[in-house]
C-alpha cells in the first residue's frame, strides 16, 4: 500500500489487521437519540428510516457566497446530502456562527441532509498551520447554539483529515477524548470521524481501532469517513476496506473521492459500485473551485451547473451515480421545520439621508413561532453605497451585496420579538432602501 501525499483536500489548500471486537449498536444501551443515530451499523435517519448519504462536498470555506445556488444545483442534480467545507478561524476566515445557521438553513430549504466539517485539521503532524482535533472541538461548542435542535439535519463531522503522515498514533485516544467533550457538552449529533493519513488510512489505523472508538462514544452514534483517492486505485482494495467495517456491523461511509488524482488514480468505479452493492454513503470531492493542480476534480466548470466536467457527469448520472442511487431522508417528507415559510420574518429599513453620507436602523421582527439563535441578515444597496461603521451587528460589505451579523448580544430574537442594529455609510448618488432582505437564508417581508 502507498503511501498517501496529499488529497484533493489537500490540494485546495494550495490554492493487514483485523477490526478489535466491539459491542454492536444492538449489543450496547445507549441514550435515546432526536435526530440521525446508528443502529446495529447503519445510519438511521430521525423517523428510524435507513438513510444512505448520496451527495458531494462543497467548499464553503473558500467560497461562501456561491453557497445557496451551489447547494441548489447539487439537490437538482439528485443529490440527498452534502459535506460542507467550514473553518475553526485558525488557518481560514472563521465561519461564524451566524453563517453556520444561515448553511444549515440553506440545506433544509433544498432538503439536504448536511455534513458540516471544521476543515483546519487538515493534515495535523505535517501540515504546517493544521490544528488539532481538540481545537476543532473547542470550534463546535462555540457554534453549539446554532446546532442544536438541528440533529434530524445535520451531521457533525469533527475535524478533516486530522493527521498527515506523521503523528497519526495519537489518532484513536485523540479522537475518542474529541467524542467525549462532544457528549459531555450536551452533543447529541451523529458524529463523522476522518480518517489519518490525510484521510486515506494506509497505517489502517481507523480501520484497527474504529471498534475502540464507537465503543468508546456513550451514544454509540459516531459513523467514520475514509478518504479514497491513489491509495484506493483497486477493486481490491476499496472492496476489503469498506468490508473490514461492514461485516463488523461499525458505520463507514466514503467522505472524499475522486475519478483522478495526483497521488494515484483510484478507482471510482469500484468505490460507487461497492457503495451501492453494501449500502454505504458517498461524498464526492467537489462540486467546484479546486486548485493546486487538481482543477479536474471539479464536478462544474466555474461553479455552472450546466457545464458539468466528465467527473461531475460520471458522480451524477454514471452507474451506482447519484441520480440513480440518492433517496431523500425522509424527515423531508412533511417539509422541513427550518421556519422557511413566508412570513417568519420582517424587516424594518430607516434611512437618514444627508447626501454624500446616510444611517441606517434596521429592525428584525420573528414572526414565526421558534426563536431564532445566532442570524446573518443578506441585502443589496440600491445604489453606490458603502458601508463605514455598523453596531449591534457585525457587516461586511462585497459590491452591493451586505451581510450583517448578530453580536453575543443581539444574537437572540423569540418568536415574535426584535432585534434593531444600525449602520453608516457613504454615497456619490441618491442613497435608497434595499428591495429585499434575507434572514439565514430566509425571505422576509419588508414592514
Amino acid at each position: 500500500m502507498r503511501r498517501r501525499l496529499a488529497t484533493a483536500a489537500g490540494a485546495l489548500l494550495a490554492i493487514g489487521a483485523s477490526l478489535l471486537a466491539a459491542p454492536s449498536p444492538a449489543q450496547a444501551e445507549t441514550r435515546a437519540a432526536p435526530g440521525f443515530h446508528v443502529t446495529d451499523g447503519r445510519l438511521l435517519d430521525a423517523n428510524g428510516e435507513d438513510f444512505v448519504l448520496r451527495g458531494v462536498n462543497h467548499a464553503h470555506t473558500w467560497y461562501p457566497t456561491r453557497t445557496p445556488q451551489a447547494l441548489k444545483d447539487i439537490k437538482a442534480l439528485g443529490a440527498n446530502s452534502v459535506r460542507v467545507v467550514l473553518a475553526t478561524g485558525d488557518r481560514w476566515a472563521r465561519t461564524e456562527a451566524a453563517d453556520v445557521a444561515a448553511i444549515v438553513t440553506e440545506c433544509k430549504r433544498n432538503r439536504l441532509v448536511c455534513v458540516l466539517e471544521a476543515h483546519d485539521t487538515t493534515g495535523y503532524g505535517e501540515q504546517a498551520g493544521a490544528v488539532s482535533l481538540a481545537r476543532a472541538v473547542d470550534y463546535w461548542l462555540s457554534v453549539k447554539n446554532v446546532l442544536q435542535g438541528q440533529e434530524k439535519y445535520v451531521v457533525v463531522n469533527l475535524g478533516n483529515e486530522p493527521y498527515g503522515n506523521s503523528g497519526y498514533g495519537t489518532w484513536t485516544s485523540d479522537t475518542q477524548n474529541a467524542i467525549a467533550r462532544m457528549r459531555d457538552a450536551g452533543f447529541d449529533h451523529t458524529l463523522m470521524v476522518d480518517a489519518p493519513n490525510w484521510g486515506q488510512d494506509w497505517t489502517f489505523t481507523m480501520r484497527d481501532n474504529a471498534g475502540k472508538v464507537f465503543a468508546a462514544d456513550p451514544d454509540r452514534n459516531t459513523v467514520f469517513s475514509i478518504h479514497m483517492y491513489g491509495v484506493f486505485d483497486t477493486a481490491a482494495e476499496v472492496n476489503d476496506y469498506l468490508n473490514r467495517f461492514t461485516s463488523q456491523r461499525l458505520p463507514i461511509v466514503v467522505g472524499e473521492f475522486g475519478n483522478d488524482h495526483s497521488d494515484g488514480n483510484p478507482d471510482e468505479d469500484a468505490i460507487m459500485a461497492a457503495a451501492q452493492q453494501l449500502g454505504i454513503g458517498y461524498l464526492g470531492w467537489s462540486w467546484s473551485g479546486n486548485g493546486g493542480g487538481v482543477e479536474y476534480l471539479d464536478m462544474a466548470t466555474a461553479f455552472d451547473a450546466s457545464r458539468l466536467s466528465t467527473w461531475g457527469r460520471r458522480i451524477f448520472d454514471g452507474p451506482d451515480g447519484i441520480r440513480q442511487t440518492a433517496r431523500e431522508a425522509s424527515v423531508f417528507a412533511s417539509g422541513p421545520d427550518d421556519g422557511s415559510a413566508g412570513g417568519s420574518c420582517a424587516v424594518t429599513y430607516r434611512l437618514s439621508d444627508w447626501g454624500n453620507w446616510f444611517n441606517a436602523d434596521v429592525t428584525i421582527r420573528n414572526t414565526g413561532t421558534t426563536t431564532v439563535k445566532g442570524w446573518q441578515l443578506g441585502f443589496a444597496f440600491p445604489g453606490d453605497q458603502r458601508l463605514n461603521q455598523a453596531w449591534n451587528a457585525r457587516a461586511t460589505q462585497q459590491g452591493s451585496q451586505v451581510r450583517a451579523s448578530s453580536e453575543s448580544w443581539t444574537e437572540t430574537i423569540p418568536a415574535g420579538g426584535t432585534v434593531t442594529f444600525g449602520f453608516n455609510g457613504s454615497s456619490t448618488g441618491p442613497n435608497g432602501v434595499p428591495t429585499s432582505f434575507a434572514l439565514n437564508g430566509t425571505d422576509c417581508t419588508r414592514s
